[in-house]
């Protein structure tokens, strides 16, 4: 059980919030809400990369091949890049992906 206090007065069972809004752990609904937040989550850390190196939109869909429009619907989590185009992405705006064992 995960117990949060949200103010002096309350205590808030997390786990049970998150069966009340997305269902039961494991559950179709549930695995879509976190792959949903998965989503979200990577295309805002697209947009902080861009803008952490100083790139428009319109720059990095010039260096990538790709349209102003496309690079907002990522950054916006409506569009889900594929690989590839993601390390496009990635090496346009001077940075890489690195992936190391846990």
């Amino acid at each position: 059980m995960n117990i949060m206090r949200a103010n002096d007065m309350d205590l808030i069972d997390v786990s049970a919030e998150l069966e009340k809004e997305f269902g039961a752990s494991g559950s179709k609904e549930r695995e879509e809400a976190l792959e949903h937040a998965w989503e979200e989550y990577n295309a805002q850390i697209l947009l902080d990369a861009r803008k952490a190196a100083r790139l428009t939109q319109e720059e990095v869909a010039r260096r990538t091949g790709t349209s102003k429009g496309y690079i907002s619907r990522v950054e916006r989590g409506l569009t889900i890049p594929t690989v590839a185009t993601l390390y496009r992405l990635v090496g346009a705006m001077g940075m890489k992906i690195e992936i190391v064992p846990r």
